[in-house]
């Protein structure tokens, strides 16, 4: 006994001495480095848990708040297994958005990376991403959405909303309204059982973007990655006999026309870019329909307006007149109540980025192959660069009484791509660069729509209180359930 005693003695005394050698090798090589300063928390894990633990609630603002405090804006951490530079600065984000292919690199998590396919346009680098890039953005342009997808866009949504009962889970409805609007836009395919059934192997996939990449350890992952086969398969289904049609001269308008008329695109590089831009169209899009919903609820006044705005619209029309390209750039306070959702509810709350080479920003070094993270919340919600930055206003979006909007997004030159340039630079929910979303305003559109036949068919209570958290993604906790009355 006295043996094994003195035996388990030795080993916690040698692994005291590693760690403290470790921490203390760690600490001298980051003196050395010029990093930003901070805290790379416990080996291997770092502040991770503390991340993940803030983030599961409505307020995960003292994660950063107390890091800027005591660091400053760019500050060093160690998240998801890898050291990290968090910059809370909004000209140090730009300098890393506009920086993509030169010294950053898109970087993702393993779980996301394999999930959502080596093809996909977040992977994509270099010559690819901007082609595929510029063909994403001129199938969803302005002319596009004016003059193609518009009719089916108000068409689909009213039909969802027909369908509606008097209590309903807002969020789920809103996944699939998006999800059948993204499949039409897509593939030309109206909704049904089949687009039914794939968004059902959608939420799987989805599942398993924030957990271990090791079907062994994760059944989520597991089970994300036997439906990512699912929807491989139904696509590659599509996307063959549409590649057959085309080579009998049969063309059709939509985003995988314009894909199989691009020479040296194969039906594999097809579906992962496909599989991308469902996720995108559908989680993102949703998630803010029924976030601006939860937040005009929650402030009277903003809805009452709201309203005024679409009786005036719907007095021109007939009662199932579809809204036209002039009806949405006249909904003024619309488009305020959409910025001000992106802003609080930073559905992107950054961007993940590796250096690939040595980078010197604001005096530090960050070293090749470093992570970093460039946070557009922690700018949204700067008391220094919004007044009452963490509450919802969307009036604050008016100048001088007049109905002017701004969305700030910088595509790959440096220019602001919408709206009145900010010097500042401290409103980025589209992120930027090279990399800029290029359904912005397919977004806008259909959101602005959504919210027009949902506030002049119904008046909707909150069936039960639904908190708002982060992680993994922003939701609310019970997919806000409301109930409701049409209107007469």
């Amino acid at each position: 006994m006295a043996i094994f005693v003195h035996y388990l003695f030795i080993i916690l005394i040698s692994t005291v001495i590693s760690v403290v050698s470790f921490l203390l090798h760690r600490s001298r090589r980051l003196r050395s480095l010029r990093l930003p300063p901070g805290n790379l928390g416990l080996p291997f894990i770092g502040e991770t848990l503390q991340l993940i633990s803030a983030y599961k609630t409505e307020n995960p603002e003292p994660f950063i708040d107390e890091r800027v405090k005591r660091y400053g804006s760019v500050f060093t951490t160690h998240i998801f297994g890898e050291p990290t530079v968090f910059s809370a600065d909004p000209e140090t984000n730009r300098f890393i958005l506009q920086n993509e292919g030169r010294l950053f690199e898109s970087s993702y998590p393993g779980s996301i990376s394999n999930l959502l396919g080596k093809h996909s346009l977040l992977l994509m680098k270099g010559n690819l991403h901007k082609r595929m890039h510029s063909l994403t953005m001129s199938s969803v342009s302005y002319s596009i959405i004016k003059d193609q997808l518009l009719v089916d866009i108000d068409r689909l949504i009213r039909i969802n909303l027909d369908s509606w009962t008097d209590r309903v889970l807002l969020m789920e409805e809103a996944k699939k309204i998006t999800f059948e609007l993204t499949i039409k836009q897509l593939m030309g395919i109206d909704p049904g059982e089949w687009s039914e059934s794939l968004r059902k192997q959608y939420v799987l996939v989805i599942e398993g973007f924030f957990t271990i990449p090791l079907p062994l350890i994760s059944i989520t992952y597991r089970r994300a990655i036997k439906a990512r086969r699912k929807v491989a398969e139904e696509l590659g289904k599509i996307v063959r006999e549409r590649r057959e049609g085309y080579e009998r001269g049969e063309r059709k308008s939509d985003m995988l026309g314009g894909l199989l008329g691009h020479e040296g695109i194969s039906n594999e590089e097809i579906v992962d870019f496909m599989v991308a831009l469902l996720v995108a169209g559908y989680e993102t899009t949703s998630t803010i329909m029924t976030l601006a919903v939860k937040f005009l609820t929650q402030t009277p006044l903003s809805l009452a307006q709201l309203k005024e705005e679409y009786e005036e619209i719907r007095e021109k029309k007939s009662e199932w007149e579809a809204l036209e390209w002039r009806d949405y750039k006249s909904m003024s306070f619309t488009h305020c109540v959409i910025n001000e959702t992106l802003r609080v509810a930073n559905i992107i709350s950054g961007v993940f980025r590796r250096t690939i080479t040595d980078v010197n920003i604001k005096g530090y070094t960050i070293p090749k192959d470093w992570k970093v993270f460039a946070s557009f919340r922690a700018v949204h919600l700067d008391h220094d660069h919004f007044e009452d930055a963490r509450t919802f206003n969307p009036w604050r979006w008016q100048v001088q009484k007049k109905n002017i909007f701004y969305v700030f997004a910088w595509n790959e030159f440096g220019q602001n791509v919408q709206g009145t340039s900010c010097s500042g630079n401290f409103y980025t929910p589209f992120g930027g660069g090279p990399r800029l979303c290029p359904g912005y305003e397919l977004a806008r559109v259909e959101i602005s729509v959504f919210l027009h036949h949902l506030v002049t068919q119904f008046s909707w209570v909150p069936a039960e209180e639904d908190k708002l958290v982060f992680f993994p993604t922003t939701r609310t906790q019970k997919r806000y359930p409301i109930n409701l009355q049409r209107r007469c």
